[in-house]
């Protein structure tokens, strides 16, 4: 009733003491841009609607949802199966291979940001929203309702004719009173801790940051290394797309990446490039070899390269034509020929 009539401006209201008016659209403002900011950050670390529905369902259902390959590590298996189809011998093969173990590697730090942020950042974000703001929600209403009935028992204290009823009334007021006021430095001492969870949000705010310049980072490492490897096909692949020996290499359409990296490099016929390796796979005894670009073992069998060491090299009989033995100290193992330059 008191708050039909107070709707209706048949009833005076207690007006909330300006400190804790501020406190609260404090709080209401950063419960609906924390919401936003949360929302937002979901999309941008899983674009995938169905993706991000699925992973909610999963985590109310308190289960695990199923590992899936994300978007670039598709695409690098993709690559990769297609290079080993279209021949590792080939340059287009090698070069699709290099790309696809690329792409994988920024799958896998899409994946290490994405599990980082969701820790670090929308985790604390979600249990403000769910829990500190509900809390707050809660005895807001209650001293909404404490108001309601102070201003009731006001209106009543009002209206009191006899003195009894006035009496009455009067202690009413008193006990209404109190409680409001109770109710009031529950809810401001709430509202007052609104800051600490700005400065709270704030740290989150910088780990965020740091796993993106992390993620970052390191997708701008792969794309360097990977240009480095890519540093040998451009000669081939210019030639081989040439349909004519006269067509100006400026016309071929090639991607950035090969275009940069064969325009810092000699120009290197493909003749030259054939016989280089065809040196290497009829190699017999050991020789020097340089090595071009870093390469990382895939298993025991194969040994990690850093781009410029010499190592010696080697074949084997019944090897795969595309790999020599090499030796570095004591330290042996398969090693891709497409790495290396045989010296004289």
């Amino acid at each position: 009733l008191q708050f039909t009539e107070e709707k209706l401006g048949q009833a005076e209201k207690t007006e909330l003491d300006a400190h804790l008016e501020n406190l609260l659209s404090k709080a209401e403002c950063t419960k609906l841009w924390t919401e936003k900011i949360m929302k937002q950050t979901e999309v941008l670390l899983q674009p995938n609607p169905n993706a991000r529905i699925e992973e909610f369902v999963y985590e109310k259902l308190d289960r695990k949802a199923p590992s899936r390959m994300n978007n670039p590590e598709l695409l690098g298996q993709y690559m990769i199966d297609a290079g080993n189809e279209f021949g590792p011998g080939t340059a287009y093969g090698n070069a699709l291979i290099k790309c696809g173990e690329t792409q994988k590697r920024i799958g896998a730090a899409d994946r290490e940001l994405i599990q980082t942020s969701a820790i670090n950042f929308l985790t604390p974000l979600r249990n403000f929203i769910e829990g500190d703001y509900k809390t707050i929600t809660k005895e807001r209403k209650l001293l909404q309702n404490k108001r309601l009935d102070l201003d009731a028992a006001k209106t009543r204290l009002k209206k009191a004719k006899v003195a009894e009823a006035r009496a009455a009334s009067e202690q009413e007021v008193r006990i209404t009173q109190s409680e409001f006021d109770r109710q009031a430095e529950i809810t401001r001492l709430l509202l007052e801790g609104i800051s600490s969870t700005h400065a709270h949000h704030l740290r989150c705010l910088n780990d965020f940051v740091e796993a993106q310049m992390t993620y970052y980072a390191q997708c701008y490492q792969y794309m360097l290394d990977l240009q480095k490897q890519l540093g040998s096909f451009p000669s081939t692949f210019l030639s081989n797309n040439n349909q004519s020996s006269t067509t100006p290499v400026q016309s071929v359409s090639t991607p950035s990446v090969l275009a940069s990296a064969s325009a810092s490099l000699p120009s290197v016929s493909n003749s030259v490039v054939t016989s280089g390796l065809s040196e290497l796979k009829s190699l017999s005894g050991s020789r020097k070899a340089r090595v071009l670009y870093d390469y990382d073992a895939a298993n025991s069998s194969e040994l990690s390269l850093l781009a410029d060491e010499v190592i010696t090299v080697y074949s084997i009989p019944g090897m795969d034509s595309d790999w020599l033995m090499g030796e570095r100290g004591n330290q042996k193992g398969k090693v891709p020929i497409t790495y290396l330059e045989l010296l004289n």
